[in-house]
């Protein structure tokens, strides 16, 4: 079924539709049916609701109200939607973004209107890199630190040839430029790698070629539904179990991928989180809302949707105002105080600098449930995971704190 341009949800808190030009309005912007929807899309509706609901419903007396969009993962569509919902809709700030090709199209009208972008799906490093604005912050873990992590510990356990398997756009790119790099630093080898484009049905002819490489290691620099079809194929191909001596990287895996593959397929993969449902008593609360919402434990990205909308109308409360300059130059100064990210600190480039977590797919065996599917193998400090900021590329790196 052909998707419309602009699928609008309106979940307004608001009772009367005559404060909609009155209200504090936050547009949802990403993939709503698409490829990556399970892992942000309609879940980070519902956790933007979430932060809604629990400032009450409004802020600064005036009701808040939560619509979306769809970007289809097309540039010119996620632009045009951002330039509508800014200067028609009156909305004051933006969430999520999509895929990274389409987080910087609403990354670049964001910065033009002088509206706040809250990114939360997206993980190029370029969003905090020469592409950095004073009206935007990343929550999310860059391409960098995903695959730098993932990466670093492969190789200290013995993986040191590599192919790579990559979505055919800026993010696919990123993490294999990244996660090369680190196979190369610590003495290993890349035998090659193959470019599929988004979306993509049959990864046949890619997992030959890696298949024919030898390599100790297949990653996988996609995520959504390209990791399940491709990490279900590689199964199917030999790659993984039935004795195979092949290691299975995803360099972006997510709840949401792995229920769908299921552990018996997934277990024993590798992946990087800056959120796991299941890590502490205020996790699972928090998670157990989200899912009788949702119907789905959430996603990293779904409670970096969460964080954003909560921290963003703590800082519209503080200033008194929703005039972007003053909301930003809050955030950027104020540590976060949602209880998944509390004193959490926003660098000057716009990175949420949050520790994040190496994970693994459990075993059949070790789950105790459906939802128990992934352990903590270790806690990357954000000093460690990130590009340090006088290397990141941002302009704005350079000038004196706001």
């Amino acid at each position: 079924m052909k998707r419309s341009v602009l699928a609008l949800a309106m979940l307004a808190l608001s009772t009367s539709a005559c404060l909609a030009d009155d209200a504090v309005k936050i547009a949802v912007l990403g993939d709503m049916s698409g490829p990556y929807s399970d892992l942000s899309g309609p879940g980070s509706v519902v956790a933007a609701r979430l932060a809604a609901e629990d400032f009450g419903g409004q802020v600064l007396g005036k009701p808040i109200t939560i619509i979306s969009g769809d970007e289809q993962n097309k540039p010119d569509v996620a632009s045009n939607l951002a330039r509508q919902f800014y200067d028609r809709e009156n909305v004051t700030a933006i969430l999520d973004g999509g895929s990274s090709s389409t987080a910087l199209a609403i990354q670049f009208v964001s910065s033009e209107k002088k509206k706040m972008f809250l990114v939360s799906g997206g993980t190029t490093a370029e969003i905090t890199g020469k592409s950095c604005s004073p009206y935007s912050i990343h929550w999310l873990p860059d391409t960098h630190a995903i695959s730098t992590a993932a990466t670093r510990a492969v190789v200290a356990d013995g993986g040191k040839s590599w192919f790579y398997i990559t979505a055919n756009y800026v993010f696919g790119q990123d993490l294999e430029k990244y996660s090369s790099e680190v196979v190369k630093a610590a003495g290993g080898s890349v035998l090659g790698s193959a470019r599929a484009p988004l979306n993509t049905a049959d990864f046949s002819s890619f997992l030959l070629q890696a298949q024919g490489s030898g390599a100790d290691v297949v990653a996988f620099a996609n995520a959504g539904s390209d990791a399940q079809t491709s990490i279900k194929q590689a199964q199917e191909f030999g790659l993984m179990g039935g004795g195979s001596k092949t290691r299975i990287v995803g360099l972006d895996i997510f709840t949401s991928d792995i229920q769908s593959i299921g552990l018996a397929v997934a277990q024993g993969v590798i992946g990087v989180a800056d959120f796991y449902w299941d890590m502490d008593e205020t996790t699972r609360a928090w998670s157990k809302r989200f899912k009788a919402m949702h119907g789905k434990i959430p996603t990293y990205y779904q409670a970096d949707s969460y964080s954003a909308v909560y921290n963003y109308l703590a800082a519209v409360k503080a200033a008194g105002t929703t005039d972007p300059d003053k909301v930003s130059a809050i955030m950027y100064q104020t540590p976060l105080s949602d209880p998944l990210h509390n004193g959490v600190k926003v660098r000057k480039d716009g990175r949420v600098m949050q520790p994040i977590y190496l994970m693994q797919v459990k075993t059949p065996q070790e789950s105790k449930g459906p939802d128990d599917i992934m352990k903590v193998v270790s806690k990357i400090p954000p000093e460690e995971a990130f590009i340090p900021l006088d290397k990141t590329g941002c302009p704005r790196a350079t000038e004196q704190d706001r």
